[in-house]
């Protein structure tokens, strides 16, 4: 039997590399039942071996015609010893090093001829607590399935009768309900009319902003600032990981009448600024991210991707972090009106428009002399909001760690379980060896945000940016031209690079 893909899904496939792997994953953190003997993990892996009769997508081969993706082939028993495998470190507490040996895992792409995915258990064999890296091919799911597939395999309470591994768990199917011959034949043709026309308002849109007729529209694509994250992605990453109390993140959104994504923004946008300043940058113009958009209709929960992926400007000019999370909130919320004008399809295929070029220079190896897509790439998906338990271990954290965008950057990706931001970090390691020091600048420039609000006094520290002077009337507010040069870096980076 085979399922069919969608086209979204087989890019997936199609622009994957050793050096670029199209897999997404998690980092579970997890604390033994009280009890629990020096081969608890040993034993736990032991035992999620014998499950091997995978359920779709876990069960499904790529089936290929000249190298192209058309289907998922079900095959009847799993290779366990390579889905499922034991590692003993030195010390599971030590996060540093826990993160180098995850990034180690991360960088390797899964073997193409068996089913995309697998689960590293990993413990010290001395410490109550221990961790799961469990990584997926992006080409089965996008994040809210994969999510919705994760909350299914760790449940409210302990289970040690009935447990199963989430590969083996049968998962009900919705029945779609059948239309006929003409209203399929007519309906399709009428919203293939209507996502094209909606494709071609966009793209003229964006002519429009590059001619500056009208400005008030979503960035131009390639308009990042090139820094030591960007550029041609090479084999090798860094992890890093960190929390936040998720609470306090609503508690703010309240008080700065900001949604919790802007309110994340902001401090990623300050924490990337500082990051790139000690490395020698300074930015005469504004950082840009990729925004994942969800184009899932609510109840949807079809397998596949369902997303587009779209640049934000983010802030410039401002030391007040609160000004900093004004600009962003309007650029955000540009952006957000143009993808409720058009139909989320046609946003797809925009996506897929301009990341096919971004994914044209990686694989001719010119991305390094081209500007990216953007600088970062931020993601928040809700996750659980109750503990949860794999069998009867309870789980503590759960960070994600996505893949890697052609042109570089920095990927962030955050899920919510049970009142904690888990917070994910991942990057290309050839000009980079740690994010230690970006994960604690994410967690500074929060607690600025925070205390900001109520003390305008407080401002950031020089953050490498350079705004240029110019005459201007007293009612006049500085111009930010998106069409300038690219930001200016100082004598120190240049040496490095």
């Amino acid at each position: 039997m085979s399922k069919k893909l969608s086209f979204l899904d087989k890019t997936f496939w199609i622009t994957e590399s050793e050096d670029n792997p199209k897999h997404v994953a998690s980092l579970q953190l997890l604390e033994m039942p009280e009890g629990a003997d020096a081969n608890y993990v040993e034993n736990l892996c032991h035992e999620v071996k014998q499950f091997d009769k995978g359920v779709s997508p876990f069960n499904g081969t790529v089936k290929t015609f000249m190298g192209f993706p058309i289907g998922l082939n079900e095959i009847d028993t799993l290779d366990m010893d390579y889905h499922v495998q034991y590692h003993v470190v030195d010390d599971v507490n030590d996060r540093e090093a826990l993160h180098k040996f995850v990034a180690s895992l991360h960088e390797e792409w899964l073997h193409r001829e068996k089913p995309l995915w697998q689960y590293h258990f990993i413990t010290d064999n001395k410490s109550k607590e221990f961790a799961i890296y469990a990584k997926v091919h992006h080409l089965y799911g996008d994040g809210a399935t994969l999510i919705r597939w994760f909350q299914a395999g760790y449940l409210p309470e302990k289970n040690t009768d009935t447990f199963i591994p989430v590969w083996a768990a049968e998962r009900r199917s919705r029945r779609r309900r059948k239309l006929g011959f003409f209203t399929l034949l007519f309906g399709g043709a009428f919203e293939l009319f209507m996502v094209v026309f909606d494709l071609l308002y966009i793209i003229l849109r964006l002519l429009m902003k590059l001619v500056r007729i009208n400005s008030t529209y979503m960035p131009l694509p390639f308009s990042g600032t090139k820094t030591l994250l960007t550029g041609q992605v090479k084999k090798g990453r860094v992890v890093s990981t960190v929390d936040l109390n998720f609470a306090r993140v609503r508690g703010l959104s309240k008080r700065a009448r900001a949604s919790a994504n802007e309110i994340l923004l902001c401090c990623f946008d300050i924490g990337v600024h500082r990051f790139l300043k000690d490395h020698g940058h300074t930015f005469k113009k504004a950082l840009y991210t990729n925004m994942p958009i969800n184009l899932r209709k609510p109840g949807d929960q079809a397998a596949g991707n369902k997303i587009a992926i779209v640049p934000v400007r983010l802030a410039h000019g401002k030391n007040d972090p609160y000004l900093r999370l004004r600009q962003i909130i309007e650029n955000h919320r540009i952006v957000k009106r143009a993808a409720k004008r058009s139909r989320p399809l046609a946003f797809s295929y925009y996506t897929v428009l301009i990341q096919s070029y971004s994914m044209l220079f990686e694989m001719l190896k010119l991305s390094d002399f081209v500007r990216p897509i953007a600088n970062i790439l931020i993601s928040n998906v809700p996750g659980p909001t109750d503990v949860r338990y794999l069998k009867d271990s309870k789980l503590l954290a759960c960070y994600p760690i996505s893949t890697m965008t052609p042109g570089g950057g920095v990927n962030i990706t955050l899920i919510t379980y049970a009142g904690t931001a888990n917070v994910g970090i991942v990057c290309c390691d050839k000009n980079v060896k740690s994010l230690e020091t970006l994960s604690v600048y994410f967690t500074e420039a929060f607690e600025m945000l925070e205390n900001c609000i109520d003390d305008p006094s407080l401002n950031i520290d020089d953050i490498g940016e350079r705004v240029r002077q110019n005459d201007l009337s007293i009612v006049d507010d500085e111009v930010y031209d998106e069409t300038e040069d690219e930001d200016l870096q100082d004598t120190e980076h240049k040496k490095s690079a």
